[in-house]
Order: C-alpha cells, then structure tokens, then sequence
C-alpha cells in the first residue's frame, strides 16, 4: 500500500521576491521580474534582459563561511530550504535525521565557477585554480549544502534533467515517501546561471527573447513571442508522509497527487510536435493520482514563450485532456520571472499550492493576442479568483524529458 504523501512546507528565492509570500503577491498583481543584466556588460550580446534575484544576503540565511564555500546556485538552494523547513515547523533533532533526504537538483551547477577558474587556467596556469572549484561547481552541492547546513541524514539525490529538473526532483521524492524509504523529503529545484556563457550559450541557440521591453519580452502563447528569457532562483518544499505530518500535527498545505515521467526520443532541443510525449507524462499523472481528465480544474504550463514550446504544449494539454482542454484555465509563471530552468519545476509546484490554498490562478502576464493554434484559455488578462482542487504543473526540458505533478487539495 502505497503511503499519502502531502506538503507541510515552502520555501522561494525568485526574481519578485525572496519569499513564498512575496513570490505570490507580486504573481497576483502581474509583477514583473524583468530588467536589463547587471551581471556582466551586455554590448556585445543580443539578449539584454534577464530576470535576476534581487537583494539577495546569503548571510541572512548561513554563517558567512559556509557563504563562501557556495556559489550562488547552492545559496538560494539553502536560503529557499531554511524558508521551507521552518515553514513545516519541523525540529529536526526530535526527529530520527535519517528518515529525513534530500531530492534537489540544478540543471546547470556554476557556471560562474567555471568561467571564473578557466580564466584563471588561461592565464595564470593550473596551479592557480580555486582548491574548491569542484565543490563549488558541480550541480549536487545544492542538495549536498542543504543536506549539510540541516542535518538531513536520509535519502540525498540531484536530478538533473535541464528545465524539467525541479519537477522530476519532487517527483522523486512523492515517490521515495510512498514506497517508504523516507517519512520527510526537501525538494526542489535552484539555478543560477545568468552569466556571460550561459546567455551566449542560449542565445546561439536562438531561445532567448531579444526584446528590451520587460512588459513585452516573456509572452508564453502570444503571436508576437521571440523566446524565453533567463530567470535564476529556487523553489523548495517539504514532503511528508501524510501519517508523519499528522502525527506532529503540522499545518497541511495540499496534498501530491500524481507524478507521470516520459521522454519524447525525438530530438535534443524540440519537444515532440505533436505533443505526444508531455501528453503521455500528464496522462500517467492522472493515472497515478486515479482521477480523470474532468477533475483537472487548472494548468500550470511549462510555457517558454518559445515558438515550439508554446504551440507543441497546446497541443499536449489538448491530447491528455481532450474537450476538457477548452474548459481548464492554463497559465504561465515564466510570464513574470523568466525561466528558472532547474528551479522552474520547483517555483511552479509553489504557484500550484498556493493557487489551492487562495483560490486563485494568475494572470499570464504579456499574453495581449493568442499565437496561431494556441486555443486554450491561457488566463490573458487579470487573474481569476476560482476554486482549485486539482492542479498540473508541467516541466520539459532538452532532451525529450517531460514530468507532470498533480497537486490537489488536501481533505
């Protein structure tokens, strides 16, 4: 018998704000998180704007010397992590540390560290590389920093596969608690990657928006879209087993649901054109959490603001919920902060919670004229005050990979 498994905690570092609660007030009046980079000189390069964490004093969240020995990425993670757990309400030395794991994952890892030290390697030769650029690097530190700084003996993974990676990581960790090999998971996704490669490297991949206008440059669904642009932060929960929250007495927030995984096999950077692969993945969700098409009252897109994305997302929401598609609201966080890559998965699993617990769905912000066969009721607009008992929240990501979450309403 497989256990219920609910969510007691979250915790968010996004670009409109550096808490849930700021996080889903700036989403509920159409903030935008947008604004020219800051992070290096743009000159040379196509794509100007990216959605960056502001105010950010990892200080507040850590000693300042286990601050150092992280890089931005394994920062949020931590900060988002410390929000989540207190949140929860969890004491962890009353609890046995080694029925409490870790599933976060980064898409990426640092690429500050890398560009920093291989300049260092250029010039100066290999003996002047950072000791730590390993650690500070590689992309399983978040969960390893978190592990760490909260004393979380259980279970500790990094998934990573690319902007589906915070889905698949809470993903994981649904399931870890249902087959029993932990009582609590901290889940999630973190990314920071807002750097001179990481938006060359988009941008020759033509995915980058190339707008200057923050109220026009992230338009999922719109006609006029010209591609995504790069957010950075992190989405964090905390998962228990429904027995274990309650035997506490903790707060329920919602309850996860379903959980469907599926590649596409079909090529490195489009999903599939006829959306048969993300379509399958929300399918399976479905079929997991044994409801019907008919239950899903709200879309939590993957939403891009790509051509492909956009046009082939529609048509998988259409596949996996036929006539049903036209009567769910659907909507796009990535309107407002960007795409989080890794953490996307991780911010959205938090709208879909917090859309349960107030009864509403965002606007997609941008959105002014529906791109050619995007149908759907995408929320264009304002935002709509509604009852939600069930939610999807979508994730692809290069290579084929799709994960779909249903989050419902905890009874």
């Amino acid at each position: 018998m497989s256990r219920r498994v609910v969510v007691t905690g979250m915790g968010a570092i996004t670009p409109i704000g550096n808490d849930v609660e700021s996080f889903w007030k700036g989403l509920k009046e159409k903030k935008l998180g947008f604004g020219p980079i800051t992070y290096f000189d743009t000159t040379e390069y196509k794509a100007k704007l990216a959605a960056e964490v502001k105010d950010f004093d990892p200080k507040k969240y850590m000693d300042p010397k286990a601050a150092r020995r992280m890089e931005a990425f394994s920062q949020y993670a931590v900060a988002a992590a410390k929000e989540a757990l207190n949140n929860a309400g969890i004491e962890i030395e009353k609890e046995d540390a080694y029925r409490i794991g870790v599933s976060l994952g980064s898409g990426i890892g640092s690429l500050q560290s890398i560009e920093k030290d291989y300049k260092k390697l250029l010039e100066k030769g290999p003996s002047r590389v950072n000791p730590l650029l390993v650690p500070l690097m590689i992309s399983n530190m978040a969960a390893g920093n978190v592990a760490i700084q909260f004393g979380l003996k259980g279970k500790c993974i990094n998934v990573v596969t690319a902007c589906a990676t915070g889905t698949h990581s809470i993903g994981e960790a649904f399931r870890s608690i249902q087959y029993g090999e932990a009582d609590v998971m901290v889940a999630g996704g973190t990314e920071s990657s807002i750097t001179p490669l990481g938006v060359a490297g988009f941008t020759a991949l033509t995915a980058l928006s190339a707008s200057q206008d923050p109220e026009h440059a992230s338009r999922p669904f719109d006609a006029n879209r010209d591609g995504f642009v790069m957010g950075e932060g992190a989405g964090v929960v905390v998962l228990e087993s429904l027995e274990h929250a309650q035997k506490r007495g903790a707060k329920i927030l919602a309850e996860v649901a379903g959980y469907g995984a599926t590649c596409d096999a079909y090529h490195i950077t489009s999903p599939a054109e006829d959306g048969s692969g993300a379509a399958r993945a929300m399918v399976n969700a479905m079929e997991d959490a044994g409801i019907k098409a008919e239950d899903i009252d709200y879309v939590n897109a993957h939403g891009t603001s790509t051509h492909h994305n956009d046009l082939f997302e529609t048509k998988a929401i259409k596949l996996a919920l036929g006539d049903h598609a036209y009567k769910v609201k659907v909507n796009s966080t990535k309107s407002m902060i960007g795409h989080l890559l890794g953490a996307a998965g991780g911010v959205e699993f938090i709208t879909c919670v917090k859309s349960i617990e107030d009864g509403f769905v965002h606007a997609t912000a941008g959105l002014e004229v529906p791109g050619e066969e995007c149908d759907l009721d995408y929320t264009m607009g304002d935002g709509v005050s509604m009852d939600v008992h069930y939610a999807i929240s979508n994730s692809l990501g290069f290579g084929g990979h799709n994960a779909s979450l249903i989050v419902k309403k905890f009874q």
